[in-house]
């Protein structure tokens, strides 16, 4: 039960932080930040998704839910990964594309 309510909240708060980054990325006007902020949002959502995954896992235990939870695990695991590195490569010239800007 507290397990459940820690997913929840894990995903309660991976959702919000994917909108956030997804409203960063439409307010800049940089591209490179807002690819940056883009790989951001999809780490996010990459949470959301694997924590999804283990929650439906935790509440419907069931072969077809092992198959399902099993997609939305390796997808957000995927997403997270992937979008990371992005995330680390972007980042360097972030502050580099800002002060070119200004």
């Amino acid at each position: 039960m507290i397990l459940n309510g820690i997913l929840v909240f894990a995903i309660i708060v991976s959702f919000v932080w994917y909108f956030y980054f997804k409203t960063k990325q439409f307010r800049t006007n940089l591209p490179i930040r807002k690819k940056w902020f883009s790989a951001k949002a999809s780490i996010c959502l990459g949470a959301f998704l694997l924590f999804f995954g283990f929650n439906y896992l935790l509440v419907f235990p069931s072969s077809v839910t092992y198959v399902i939870s099993g997609l939305f695990i390796f997808l957000g695991g995927y997403f997270m990964f992937h979008n990371f590195k992005a995330s680390k490569h972007y980042g360097k010239f972030v502050e580099e594309e800002l002060s070119l800007n200004k």
